[in-house]
């Protein structure tokens, strides 16, 4: 194919390209500027206004013309000037072009000088080549304009469409969620509070009740001792014994009055003011808020770790020991001789504080807190952590998860065997709060007056617990 013929096809090609901008530029008749002419000698020439693809371009297309003699005409050695160019040294013209160096060159170098046996072919050969090339990297060119083109009027403008689609959904549903979530909580804020409006009206009743009770109860005993005083004091021998009837029914009503004790039914029920909703959503708010709380950095300190566990060079790893491998470590007051215990440092008592445990290769372990005080001697439940009133734990075994106090147990059920657990203790609310970091799904919440600085704690019977950081 020849070069005149694909320049045809370029032309064709950077024209369609033009063509297909905007409906109002199709409708637009052909400018006069850009055409496409036949020169009188067969030529091929391409008019242009400067303008590609809708740019404008500072460099217009240059124009090829076909000669109908290419062999010795010699008209590609013609300079821009008109003048032939000749050889340096034998002042021939340059009708050849060396390959091996890269230049042009004359017949003379070629037969005996300096480009005698390189691969040489000749000017209008070469020129052909480049053209051809040219003519290949504009149509490329075209082509990826054209693809450009469409690319902007289909895709972008797709996607730009899609984005305020899909912005508008994400917002509306944004809002949606969220309004869910505040009439659900404005719902819970008032049975909460009318809850405890409850709560605190049946106490007062109560209290009202007791004070008026036990009011008549001190003014009737009062009454009688007042009466029983009188007898004693005024009354003769014989008064007083044939009185004795009237007198021990007066001795045995004020017996019968009893004791006055405190009890549950006069103080406020805290459980009044329990919600899942609430203390999820606050447990939320403090672990992926804006402001969340950072994992308080924790450590096992190694003096409190039992013989029967193996404390790594991290300080923040347990593994439990089979006996073969156990030792006896040297006396510690504040290590546990027996139960396979540890304790964390620092000790906790005020602020917030969060931290989780890896706990997905154990099948019997115990995590939690305690006082410092807890015994660390013994097997008795002194120093059994959750079997004592100074331990509060969440404690896997046998497959079942519960949590532990004062040897009280309250099961819990997971839809899966945990693979963490996290811990959150907000000291000005006295509230200790277990949960599934995974799902961030409440496992329990304890509302305790805590009256000591509280330790985190741990206990494994199986493999190891790790502390995450």
């Amino acid at each position: 194919m020849s070069t005149g013929h694909r320049l045809c096809e370029l032309t064709t090609v950077s024209l369609h390209v033009n063509d297909l901008e905007t409906n109002s530029q199709r409708d637009d008749p052909p400018k006069p500027q850009d055409r496409v002419n036949v020169s009188e000698g067969g030529g091929l020439i391409l008019h242009t206004n400067g303008t590609v693809n809708g740019e404008s371009s500072a460099n217009p297309v240059r124009k090829f013309e076909k000669s109908e003699n290419h062999v010795g005409s010699g008209a590609d050695s013609i300079s821009a000037s008109g003048e032939a160019k000749l050889c340096p040294v034998h002042e021939r013209e340059l009708q050849l072009y060396c390959s091996t160096e890269g230049r042009l060159t004359c017949s003379k170098c070629v037969s005996d000088g300096s480009c005698q046996g390189h691969t040489v072919t000749e000017l209008v050969t070469r020129a052909t080549v480049v053209k051809n090339q040219l003519v290949d990297v504009c149509e490329k060119m075209q082509l990826q304009a054209l693809r450009i083109e469409r690319f902007i009027d289909r895709m972008l403008t797709a996607r730009e469409k899609a984005v305020q689609t899909d912005a508008n959904s994400a917002r509306e549903r944004v809002l949606a969620q969220v309004n869910v979530v505040r009439n659900a909580l404005e719902e819970e804020e008032q049975r909460l509070l009318e809850a405890i409006q409850r709560e605190e009206e049946r106490v007062e009743q109560c209290l009202l009740t007791q004070r008026a009770h036990w009011t008549h109860t001190l003014e009737k005993l009062t009454h009688t001792r007042t009466s029983l005083v009188h007898t004693l004091t005024h009354s003769t021998d014989t008064m007083i014994v044939s009185s004795n009837e009237e007198i021990n029914d007066r001795i045995e009503d004020a017996e019968g009055v009893g004791e006055p004790r405190d009890t549950k039914q006069l103080t406020l029920n805290r459980g009044c003011s329990d919600s899942k909703l609430v203390v999820g959503l606050w447990a939320s708010a403090l672990l992926l808020g804006s402001s969340a709380h950072r994992l308080t950095t924790l450590h096992f300190e190694a003096q409190t770790v039992s013989p029967l566990l193996s404390l790594f060079n991290d300080q923040c790893t347990l593994t439990f020991l089979p006996k073969r491998q156990r030792q006896s470590p040297p006396y510690d007051p504040a290590r546990f001789d027996t139960w396979p215990n540890a304790l964390c440092s620092p000790p906790m008592s005020s602020g917030t504080h969060s931290w989780v445990l890896d706990v997905g290769t154990s099948a019997a372990f115990k995590v939690g807190v305690c006082y410092s005080s807890i015994e660390r001697k013994g097997s008795g439940n002194a120093a059994r952590l959750g079997y004592n009133t100074k331990s509060w734990v969440l404690s896997h075994y046998e497959g079942d998860l519960s949590f532990c106090h004062d040897g009280c147990n309250v099961g819990i059920t997971v839809a899966k065997k945990l693979k963490r657990v996290g811990l959150l203790l907000d000291w000005p609310s006295q509230t200790l709060l277990f949960y599934d970091p995974e799902s961030m799904s409440v496992l329990h919440v304890v509302r305790h007056a805590f009256s000591e600085p509280l330790l985190a704690a741990c206990a494994v019977a199986d493999q190891s617990v790790s502390i995450v950081h």
